[in-house]
């Protein structure tokens, strides 16, 4: 067991129980966001005198529901038969060809042959960071993207132990899980975007005759009720398990039997994951989306050190020769403790 994870067969198990809940959640946060829109424009548009304005937005909203519903599952279907094709438009990523490189192909294939996995397929982000994500809800839908960043600047084991954590979290589910997260944080962009350009319409329409009694009250509780959706978006964003990292590293570990490799292609990662232009959403699904210190707690992702250092502890990585560490992160000395899983190890 590394750092936060709890067993590989408890992990999925959790993870499928977690992508239904996400689902049923999407839902729920997706007539949450639509109240507060409703009855934010309800107090912008004023209602005639006598009618309560609360009253009134939720008949509204009631009668609005079926549509909402509808709605919201045609953007889960969409997004189930399309997730690759918009992640890659965001990402700019393009197909990769076994002639462009034969080399990757080949690893990807040895390892996915050990693991009796379909082979994903391969794509490339033409971008000088050095990261990669998998994306995709099946077999037929599974990709590896890479950037030209990582190609060029990690050695083939470096590469391979990549590869092998990505195919991790496609075997593990982390994969779809990730992805109906970034559908959930996409539907509510989307409702939040047309709330907002609602209320700057109603303004200017708004009936000099309706009551204003209430109606500041009905503003402030919907744009609150729509915060509090975006919040509770959030947490849901930030409350999936970090553990996922922590085994897919251990998978990469188990599949290309070299920790050391996987320890220097972090090392190498470190500081230099960020894709320009890419949405946060996509970031989280990536192998790393650089939390610092500060801002760890609030991370999907576990920090560098603290997977570099789980990786020592429970898999016999060590650390490269202190020269070379020390130039890929001169702060690792005071932050990673060079121990293997029997005590002590000497540099």
């Amino acid at each position: 067991m590394i750092g936060e994870a709890f067993g590989l067969y408890t992990h999925i198990r959790n993870n499928r129980l977690r992508s239904r809940l996400l689902l049923v959640g999407l839902f729920l946060l997706a007539y949450l966001a639509s109240f507060g829109g409703i009855l934010a424009a309800t107090g912008v548009m004023g209602v005639p005198r006598g009618v309560d304005p609360f009253r009134h937005a939720m008949a509204n909203f009631i009668m609005a529901l079926p549509l909402i519903t509808i709605g919201v599952g045609l953007w889960i279907v969409v997004a189930y038969q399309v997730n690759v094709a918009i992640i890659g438009a965001v990402t700019g990523a393009k197909g990769l060809e076994r002639g462009e490189a034969p080399e990757l192909y080949e690893m990807l294939e040895n390892l996915c042959i050990s693991r009796g996995m379909t082979v994903p397929k391969l794509m490339i982000v033409e971008d000088q960071a050095l990261n990669a994500f998998a994306s995709g809800v099946n077999e037929k839908q599974f990709t590896v993207t890479v950037t030209r960043g990582l190609l060029e600047q990690l050695d083939r084991h470096e590469v391979e132990a990549v590869l092998a954590h990505e195919l991790t979290h496609i075997r593990n589910g982390d994969v779809k899980l990730m992805v109906i997260a970034v559908v959930v944080a996409g539907v509510l962009s989307f409702l939040s975007e047309i709330a907002f350009r609602g209320l700057r319409f109603s303004g200017s329409s708004r009936s000099s005759s309706s009551d204003n009694k209430g109606a500041g009250a009905a503003i402030l509780i919907g744009i609150l009720i729509m915060a509090v959706a975006g919040v509770l978006a959030s947490v849901i964003r930030f409350s999936l398990s970090r553990s996922r990292e922590y085994l897919a590293d251990a998978g990469a570990v188990e599949l290309t039997k070299n920790p050391d490799a996987m320890i220097s292609a972090l090392l190498k990662i470190s500081g230099r994951a960020d894709i320009e232009g890419v949405p946060s959403g996509v970031m989280d699904m990536c192998f790393e989306n650089d939390p610092d210190d500060m801002s760890d707690i609030f991370s999907t992702h576990p920090s560098i050190s603290k997977r570099v250092q789980a990786l020592i502890n429970t898999a016999g990585g060590r650390l490269p020769p202190k020269p070379a560490a020390m130039a890929l992160r001169p702060d690792l000395p005071s932050i990673v403790q060079s121990r293997g899983p029997w005590g002590p190890r000497q540099s």
